[in-house]
């Protein structure tokens, strides 16, 4: 059976394709006014101009060491913070429209918990960025897996089971993760896995843009394509399976999409609390509770979301604050207004 949403084949597609230009143009345009943020500032005729040098269009007549910071710098960080802020609030409306709960995040499966297991195991044992990355990820994965099987085992995957499930797994690995805190090395180890736990995009580079590329397009290629089936599946699963949906097909394909991009966006910059969370209810108040409309747009705005709160910590003239702490400082207000506009339910 085919799936459209009707809600997408009326007169208000015109106003929503108008938003959403709108929305990425933006994402665009701040992305590019970015690069001028910094301890050093780069005004934005110089932005331009660096750009048409490198197609030939301009001529070298600034500071070599203003290109180095735009473009292998800030350049990286800058793609990294829209590709990661997207990537959490896109699995944040996939899990709540799974789950059909407003309070369900991107670590609800433990992915976060077993990612910083992993990266605090590294630490202490003096590993390089790529092998922290490495064991960050792997970790992640089997926190992910774990919760999956123990509700497959004693829930046969029913939903509930599956957050009961992540509950469990993510208690485990903090645990876990509080005994290596204790264990590591009070002058060296423990404040790096202080730091990365509370998130940053500071050490992202061409590499990691690289790494997140593909996991990010396989992914919203998975929901963009199953798009129509997960929107009757907010509706509950014995609606979805009377529509002919694989109900069991698409609950897999759902968690399989949205951890993965979680689990790469952790890896790459630490735990960043609070866009899943918070951005999937602002999507909702501007296009209404249709996944297709809200897989459209929530990409944007998480991006749009991270990338100026990145830009707030790289401009701050004091120390850089990790990315996690103004997540949550910003986000948890954000979330209280959200909650007092909220009047008849989220879906």
């Amino acid at each position: 059976m085919t799936f459209r949403s009707t809600s997408l084949n009326n007169k208000s597609d015109g106003g929503f394709i108008l938003r959403w230009s709108v929305l990425y143009i933006a994402v665009i345009i701040c992305s590019f006014l970015s690069l001028g943020v910094g301890r050093i500032s780069i005004p934005s005729g110089t932005l331009v101009s660096i750009f048409l040098s490198k197609l030939n269009l301009a001529v070298s007549d600034w500071d070599p060491a203003l290109e180095t910071v735009a473009l292998n710098v800030r350049l990286p960080r800058v793609v990294l913070a829209v590709l990661v802020g997207g990537a959490l609030s896109v699995s944040g409306v996939s899990y709540q429209t799974l789950f059909k709960n407003p309070m369900v995040s991107p670590a609800i499966l433990g992915v976060s918990a077993g990612a910083g297991f992993g990266a605090a195991l590294a630490m202490i044992n003096s590993a390089s960025w790529w092998q922290i990355q490495m064991l960050a990820f792997i970790s992640g994965l089997i926190a992910v897996l774990g919760a999956y099987l123990i509700a497959w085992i004693f829930g046969r995957q029913e939903l509930t089971a599956l957050v009961l499930a992540g509950v469990i797994v993510s208690s485990l690995f903090g645990a876990l993760l509080s005994i290596l805190k204790l264990l590591a090395d009070t002058d060296s180890a423990l404040p790096s896995i202080v730091f990365w736990l509370m998130g940053s995009l500071s050490r992202g580079s061409n590499r990691d843009v690289f790494i997140m590329l593909p996991a990010l397009s396989v992914s919203l290629g998975i929901l963009f394509l199953f798009r129509y089936q997960i929107n009757a599946l907010s509706a509950g699963e014995d609606v979805a399976a009377t529509l002919g949906v694989n109900v069991r097909l698409i609950k897999s394909l759902v968690i399989l999409a949205a951890t993965l991009m979680t689990v790469v966006s952790v890896t790459i910059c630490g735990i960043v609390g609070w866009v899943g969370l918070v951005v999937p209810h602002l999507c909702r108040l501007i296009v209404g509770a249709s996944y297709p409309r809200l897989l459209a747009v929530s990409f944007g705005v998480g991006g749009l979301c991270l990338l100026l709160i990145d830009d707030l910590v790289r401009g701050l003239p004091t120390a850089e604050l990790p990315l996690g702490v103004l997540t949550s400082l910003v986000g948890a207000p954000i979330f209280v207004f959200l909650l007092s506009r909220v009047r008849k339910g989220w879906l």
